[in-house]
């Protein structure tokens, strides 16, 4: 009996901090990386993303972001990309769905390409504290410039800071 009272008051605990983490006026901080792409672009050989956002809770369960990346392939274009987006926390244990727009500059052999991708995301904010996440995300990016060439579904993973 005692087992089930300390299960229940932890699992209690932490469904009422897990409703105080997506409140109005929160920050956010994030920084997560990719190279797990599964996409099926032209322009795929080995690569690695870097990204970091920064986010405020303008209403209950609603976060709007911005982001600044850095995409290093080893074969192709490297690309340098800012942008922002909006997520909505569908429930209050962490999943949400998330959608934005980036710009992007890549150069390879003197060459420039500037694109605009808009994102769609659906990820799951696992606490590992009262403030840290742990965010494992999937996403699709849609490239106006070249659909074959550069737009491709892939997978995150990151970690976040909710701040009061």
């Amino acid at each position: 009996m005692k087992k089930f009272i300390l299960v229940f008051a932890v699992l209690m605990l932490s469904a009422s901090s897990a409703f105080a983490q997506f409140e109005k006026g929160k920050k956010y901080v994030g920084a997560s990386v990719s190279g797990l792409n599964v996409s099926f672009n032209n322009d795929e050989d080995w690569k690695i993303d870097f990204s970091t956002k920064l986010g405020i809770m303008v209403e209950d369960n609603w976060m709007i972001t911005g982001q600044l990346e850095y995409d290093y392939r080893k074969e192709g274009f490297s690309t340098i990309g800012f942008g922002g987006g909006v997520r909505y926390y569908i429930v209050q244990n962490g999943l949400y769905l998330g959608a934005g727009g980036n710009l992007k500059h890549s150069w390879y052999d003197g060459e420039k390409i500037t694109d605009v991708l808009p994102t769609v995301q659906v990820g799951y904010a696992f606490f590992l504290n009262r403030i840290l996440t742990l965010e494992p995300e999937l996403y699709y990016n849609h490239s106006f410039k070249s659909h074959k060439d550069y737009s491709g579904f892939g997978v995150r993973v990151g970690i976040g800071i909710y701040l009061d």
